[in-house]
């Protein structure tokens, strides 16, 4: 590609945008991923058991749950930056109450209600900031491959993530509250960067006022829901989502003793060399997203190979008698969660309109979430009640029904599915065949099936 090409696809105005996003996005990871690695050991010598220490997990995701749709709309209507912003302090302060409940050994059910809001914190940043990226980019005249954008920011949060959890780890072998401790003051650091370059483009909050508020949520979440539950290429998209994210939500956390136990250890910077293994094993699965999207192809074959091999990976790992073997199959799926991530945020936002865009991300975000609170429970108990190497093969055999959701939406067809990379027409011939270069961010919202006009009317 031309110098003057990678210009006209990347104006400074939209390499700033970039900027700024991948900058937020790599230190709020690095931020939260310093206890990823060593949650379930903390929360462990806070005195829970393994099926309390899931259910306090799934208190996290029936929060998430709760407040995806209303701080979606909070996003889309006082703007995505005091979304990130509120993020980032609840987020803060949750953090630092973990640390106090531990010093007093709460017990399950105060850790679960400090756990419901700090799914409170995550859910006014998993919507916000993707919308502030796509509407931004369009408004500055982005005219790159939405995927590559996506992978490249996942990159990045992985190498924070690795960062994370490797600094978590260390940290945690002196003291389990070191990594909280430090989180918290990390995202002090967070806000003052936010509050300072992180601004509105492509969007103008509005203000509304306490009494309008409950009805500005109830409007827009109707529509959100609507323009995302109502599309059968979105629902099929997020019903695959829940299955997924069911499982990943629990095996995440559940590696952490069940790697050591088949290592027959109990060093907690293990963990966070694990956990930073699952950090470079989604960057290699991003990675994978970078190259095929140079090429013309479409995003369904990507998302059943990816689910394809989450599935066998999972059971295989709890088949597995050998912490090497079980190692490689945990970093096989977090390797296929980085290949599936990027390509679900480029089908989604295709679609999507800027209007609802941070709704509907919230409200696909929040189906997942749904999944994590079953996952989290039901393996949870499985693996208490008979073996956490049994609850893996279980939760992978449940996996796999995601590929029938994936094989429906590919027969479905849509141009959102449709990669037309920069090599094509050069190394592939798909450019010849007219297809239209919808992968590319496009600044008029694509509006482009009737079942989006239709919500619009009835919202």
């Amino acid at each position: 590609m031309t110098e003057s090409a990678v210009v006209a696809m990347h104006p400074p105005e939209s390499r700033r945008v970039l900027a700024g996003y991948y900058t937020l996005a790599g230190l709020y990871t690095l931020s939260a991923a310093l206890i990823w690695g060593v949650n379930t050991l903390f929360l462990l010598d806070a005195g829970l058991s393994f099926f309390e220490v899931f259910v306090a997990n799934a208190a996290f995701s029936a929060g998430m749950v709760v407040f995806e749709i209303p701080t979606g709309v909070i996003a889309d209507t006082l703007g995505r930056r005091m979304s990130f912003l509120l993020s980032v302090s609840v987020l803060g302060v949750t953090t630092l109450l973990y640390v106090a409940l531990a010093q007093v050994e709460a017990g399950v059910v105060a850790f679960a209600i400090v756990s419901v809001f700090m799914g409170l914190g995550f859910t006014f940043y998993s919507g916000a900031m993707e919308a502030w990226l796509v509407d931004a980019l369009a408004v500055t005249g982005f005219r790159g491959i939405l995927d590559r954008v996506f992978a490249r920011g996942q990159q990045i949060t992985g190498g924070a993530m690795l960062v994370g959890t490797v600094g978590g780890g260390l940290l945690g072998q002196a003291d389990l509250a070191l990594p909280y401790l430090v989180r918290s003051a990390l995202l002090a650091a967070v806000f003052v960067v936010a509050y300072a370059v992180m601004h509105d483009l492509g969007f103008a909050p509005r203000r509304v006022t306490a009494r309008a508020l409950p009805g500005e949520v109830a409007r827009n979440a109707k529509a959100g829901v609507e323009f995302g539950w109502g599309q059968r290429r979105l629902r099929l998209l997020m019903l695959a989502a829940f299955v997924q994210g069911g499982f990943f939500a629990w095996a995440f956390y559940a590696s952490q003793p069940y790697l050591l136990e088949l290592l027959d250890s109990n060093a907690i910077w293990v963990s966070g060399l694990v956990a930073a293994g699952v950090a470079l094993s989604m960057i290699a699965g991003n990675q994978v997203v970078n190259v095929a999207s140079r090429y013309c192809g479409r995003r369904t074959t990507l998302l059943l190979a990816a689910a394809a091999l989450q599935t066998c990976a999972a059971v295989a790992m709890g088949l597995a008698g050998s912490f090497w073997i079980a190692l490689a199959a945990f970093l096989l799926v977090t390797a296929s969660m980085g290949v599936t991530s990027p390509v679900r945020s480029a089908y989604l936002h295709q679609i999507v309109p800027t209007e609802q865009r941070a709704t509907v991300v919230s409200f696909d975000s929040m189906v997942s979430s749904a999944g994590g609170i079953g996952g989290q429970v039901g393996l949870g108990a499985l693996g208490e009640a008979r073996a956490v190497g049994s609850a893996f093969v279980a939760g992978g055999v449940a996996t796999a029904a995601a590929l029938p959701l994936l094989a429906r939406l590919r027969g479905l067809g849509s141009s959102a599915d449709q990669i037309i990379g920069d090599r094509a027409g050069v190394e592939s011939a798909c450019a010849a065949s007219g297809l239209p270069a919808v992968s590319a961010v496009e600044a008029a919202a694509p509006l482009d099936e009737p079942e989006l006009a239709a919500a619009a009317v009835r919202a």
